[in-house]
């Protein structure tokens, strides 16, 4: 492994082709990441919490552990950013696997290019790209307050743990009250219009922000549901 500079992100491979393991490498390390690599599931996840990456490039199918539980078991004390990889490119599997927690997922194959954009655009979000000026006020509605220069979310003063996308969401939803948009509107906004994935991202992640932000999620009064629309946040 090259060590490279301190202030370099750090990313985590795990992934058990040792072909593609070693390009992924190669790639990253040219772009300037510090890079650490495992080929099982469970040595993945022993170097996740030991070497704490900035961000995991990590499998599906994998020896040991596979990649569904290795994030489902890192999302229980850890917000790292996850790409998932995986051979298996149908919806219900994208949806299995940001249902573990991860940020995002690529099927393959895929070009070198789109994945080092992903990294470098989840990297971003994750450290805060485009924070507001000092002294920006927090966003408030009702009981939650949102920090946008610490990417903080303050419920009834007990600070809530959300992974980057979950902020995005629940900032863009502060941001527009009152307003209704599709799914396809805010994959658009949030994820981006190169974004893979389908419409039940989405519907992930607003269950995700439910669980947090609701008293009761299975009966939502802040991020409701506007059949056959889309989804509507009354601050």
């Amino acid at each position: 492994m090259t060590a490279a500079p301190a202030a370099s992100p750090k990313v985590l491979i795990v992934e058990d082709e040792e072909p593609l393991l070693f390009t992924l490498a190669h790639n990253l390390k040219r772009e300037g990441y510090a890079v650490v690599t495992a080929s099982r599931g469970d040595d993945g996840l022993k170097l996740a919490r030991e070497q704490k990456p900035d961000l995991i490039l990590l499998d599906v199918m994998l020896p040991g552990i596979d990649g569904i539980q290795v994030c489902r078991m890192l999302r229980r004390d850890s917000d790292v950013p996850i790409i998932m990889l995986t051979a298996l490119g149908g919806e219900g599997d994208r949806v299995a696997g940001l249902d573990t927690g991860a940020d995002d997922y690529i099927p393959k194959p895929f070009g070198m290019r789109e994945l080092m954009a992903r990294v470098r655009a989840l990297l971003r979000r994750s450290g805060g790209r485009a924070q507001p000026d000092a002294g920006t006020p927090p966003l408030i509605s009702g009981d939650l307050q949102v920090d946008r220069e610490r990417h903080e979310v303050v419920r009834n003063g007990s600070v809530l743990r959300m992974k980057p996308k979950e902020f995005e969401l629940l900032l863009f939803f502060l941001q527009h009250p009152g307003r209704v948009f599709s799914r396809e509107q805010i994959l658009d906004e949030v994820w981006g219009y190169d974004f893979s994935g389908g419409p039940r991202t989405v519907d992930v992640h607003v269950r995700w922000l439910r669980q947090k932000v609701e008293d009761d999620p299975a009966s939502p009064a802040r991020l409701r549901t506007i059949r056959g629309s889309g989804y509507l946040f009354e601050g």
